[in-house]
């Protein structure tokens, strides 16, 4: 979808309509305009197309945003102060400068909603932006993010697209011709940088933070269709080639940077694949979509009652993106990665389905309260910047059908490893008919990595184990305050229902035995030490201890006891183990889904060095 496509169906009688703003005195010693702010009232919620709803916050911050341009102070002149988007928020910062395209996109797109459009103020304070923005391009072409002069690759990526984003509009709007060819030069320079498969910043080897690098790819293809250059054309081919081939694992997960995530490789490598996409159409990219596809219905664990997805975040590399609800309104950053859906179907499981979003949209524009403004920090230009590419949301009757083909639903029997030899990395998948477990073993890739065994999931029940990212929510055995799930596990495979793992030092030994309906765990540790489970709970719940202690939703106890059982409707899951010894059930405050009702709570049982526990799920 071409990005001016709805600019060019806007009437002029929507611009006849568009309301008055308010009158605001000029600041003292303010060498730009100052641009007023909305009139009362605005933003209108009535006004906006369903599509164009994620603009209505931006709206709200444009100008106090856009205030805060430096503009009395020739050393930082046109710096986007106040600190709106990213951090430092330091006038060396390119990243800071993304918004470029947010002004950009308001002055140039006439809406009914929009009084901004045709902006002087707004145009001159943009301009001061570009000025400062384009300043602090280094000689080579690439643009600092953490300090003066470095060559970043992210503020360069994801810089070469809000910039050629701008372009765009500004020669739509026809509007400063002479910082056009600037930003012609600039945008050329950066491209010629980015594409060079000899510059390491970039193509590091081993390939790190994939979806910078592909924001980057993306942004150069739109260059490319705004300044026309063969050779760059034939450069940027081979680097999406390249990207296919080195920055997917094994496994199926997008490296971020050498392991997975599941916010970055959703929430931000899908979409800006999906508008490399879009830009150029390369069949790679919807090959990569697909083994994704297939990666992830691995690790997010289907709520029965249609709520949403928990995620097998435990082992995600740098964030703690926990759960999905079902339903997601605007905004919402994985909206553009839709677009793959309909050339790989399954992919629509996990989106919002179009009956839902268009529910959402109908309730956001009869909701009478004051639009909210997007705090700072918060206020991620690719949330509007992806609008205009429009959407490929599934008919709910096809979320249906994508959600029925998740592995684990569409089959009740399976061993599945997911080895990525390069990395040393394990994922381990067991549904037999009675359960789902999922866990991983070998080197972490990052810090917040818990490994061992992650997570259970029953099929009337839904989640009731999940590992959390921390050593006092992980599921493991923690001995002398540390968890064996906070280190590196090496793991044997003795057969199908039989794993042996250990500690590095083998200070702990596990034996994970998988039955139809049970898994036992059987550890051996040097010393005294901790069996800790993270159970998820519900309000709802039964949770009773064998020596008749009842603990009660969101509340922790102790006992002497040899089990506890969790009642959730008609299904039982059982948690026994060897001798009656002192535990707890700790409450905590982690709680998944739009509606908070599922909760974490810690189960400790103490032995002095050696336990068999088992879970069955009936």
């Amino acid at each position: 979808m071409p990005l001016t496509r709805r600019a060019l169906l806007t009437t002029a009688a929507a611009v006849a309509a568009a309301p008055a703003l308010t009158a605001l005195p000029a600041r003292a010693r303010s060498a730009l305009p100052v641009l007023a702010p909305l009139g009362a009232g605005m933003p209108d919620r009535r006004l906006f197309s369903p599509l164009e709803q994620r603009f209505a916050g931006y709206l709200a911050i444009l100008a106090p945003m856009a205030n805060d341009i430096v503009d009395a102070d020739p050393a930082t002149y046109g710096f986007m102060a106040g600190g709106w988007w990213r951090t430092p928020a330091q006038p060396f910062n390119a990243r800071v400068q993304e918004h470029v395209f947010t002004l950009s996109w308001f002055y140039a797109n006439r809406r009914p909603w929009n009084p901004y459009y045709r902006d002087a103020a707004l145009l001159a304070r943009l301009d001061a932006a570009l000025q400062h923005y384009l300043k602090l391009q280094n000689p080579d072409g690439s643009w600092p993010e953490y300090a003066p002069g470095e060559r970043g690759k992210a503020s360069s990526g994801f810089g070469l697209g809000y910039l050629a984003k701008t372009l765009a509009n500004l020669r739509q709007a026809g509007a400063l011709p002479a910082r056009r060819r600037d930003l012609e030069v600039a945008l050329s320079k950066g491209t010629a940088w980015y594409l060079d498969p000899a510059n390491p910043v970039v193509w590091d080897d081993p390939f790190q933070y994939t979806n910078q690098a592909v924001a980057g790819v993306a942004g150069a293809a739109l260059t490319l269709k705004l300044i026309p250059d063969h050779r760059l054309q034939l450069r940027l081919q081979e680097r999406i080639r390249y990207v296919a081939k080195w920055s997917q694992s094994p496994a199926g997960f997008f490296y971020d940077p050498r392991g997975m995530d599941i916010n970055y490789n959703f929430e931000v490598m899908l979409p800006e694949m999906a508008e490399l996409y879009l830009h150029t159409g390369h069949p790679a990219l919807v090959t990569m979509a697909r083994r994704f596809t297939d990666w992830f219905g691995y690790n997010l664990l289907r709520e029965p009652d249609g709520s949403g997805w928990l995620t097998y975040y435990a082992v995600s590399d740098r964030t703690a993106t926990a759960y999905y609800d079902d339903v997601i309104p605007d905004p919402d950053r994985s909206n553009l990665g839709s677009v793959f859906v309909p050339a790989v179907p399954n992919l629509g499981a996990f989106f919002t389905s179009r009956e839902d979003r268009a529910a959402t949209r109908t309730a956001w524009a009869a909701d009478p309260a004051p639009v909210p403004m997007p705090a700072k920090q918060d206020t991620s230009p690719r949330i509007i910047a992806h609008a205009p590419f429009g959407e490929a949301l599934p008919t709910e009757e096809a979320k249906r059908a994508a959600v029925a083909r998740v592995p684990y639903l569409r089959r009740n029997d399976f061993t599945e490893l997911r080895r990525d030899s390069v990395e040393n990395q394990d994922y381990l998948y067991v549904r037999r008919p009675g359960f789902y477990l999922g866990a991983f073993f070998g080197t972490r890739a990052g810090s917040v990595v818990r490994a061992g065994t992650g997570f259970v999931w029953h099929p009337q029940a839904g989640t009731v184990i999940h590992a959390q990212q921390t050593s006092t929510g992980c599921w493991g055995t923690v001995r002398a305050g540390k968890a064996d799930a906070d280190g590196n596990l090496v793991a044997e495979y003795l057969s199908r229902d039989l794993v042996r793992y250990r500690t590095t030092d083998s200070s702990v030994v596990t034996e994970l035995v998988i039955g139809q309906r049970e898994i036992t765990r059987r550890v051996t540790a040097s010393s005294a030490a901790t069996e800790q489970v993270p159970l998820v709970l519900q309000p709802g719940d039964e949770v009773v201890f064998s020596d008749g202690t009842p603990v009660p939703y969101n509340e922790s106890r102790t006992a002497t006891a040899d089990g506890l059982t969790i009642r959730r409707g008609g299904s039982t899951v059982q948690l026994s183990w060897s001798g009656v010894r002192p535990v707890s059930l700790s409450t905590s405050n982690r709680t998944y889904l739009r509606d908070q009702r599922r909760r974490i709570h810690v189960l400790r049982i103490q032995h002095a060095g050696s336990l068999e526990t088992t879970v069955r799920c009936d």
